[in-house]
């Protein structure tokens, strides 16, 4: 739940610290922001909070289902964004800013080391939901 809210909300509040990518104002929504961090972040979210309770293996995998698809969306959003490119842009979400070294870090932590982490996790979870236990 905490990785999806995190993606969902680092590209709202990263300009404050300087950790930006394409726009560099806080709060500021693009359409662009809702299809690549916004809704895998709430995919990511409720795929933690359905899988978190869960009682049974029915709804836990599906929660696990719902938190892979958005970790890999956070994986694969950027380059499926180079399909919809404008005006000279290498794609939609805009260049990472700052030195090469916090454009590595806004890279990893706004999509790939994100999706990373959140796909490692659910696919982990949903290994877990598949195994018959004593209890089932």
């Amino acid at each position: 739940m905490l990785l999806g809210i995190w993606g969902a909300v680092i590209p709202f509040i990263g300009p404050y610290f300087h950790y930006a990518f394409g726009v560099t104002v806080p709060w500021f929504f693009t359409y662009d922001r809702l299809w690549f961090n916004i809704l895998p972040g709430i995919a990511l979210f409720l795929g933690g909070l359905i899988l978190g309770p869960s009682a049974n293996r029915a709804s836990g995998g599906f929660g696990a289902w719902l938190a892979l698809i958005g970790g890999i969306w956070f994986i694969i959003g950027p380059v499926v964004s180079m399909v919809w490119r404008v005006d000279g842009l290498t794609a939609p979400i805009g260049p990472p800013l700052g030195p090469n070294w916090l454009q590595m870090f806004e890279q990893l932590g706004y999509f790939y080391g994100l999706g990373a982490l959140a796909t490692a996790l659910a696919a982990f979870a949903l290994g877990r939901m598949t195994v018959r236990s004593i209890h089932d």
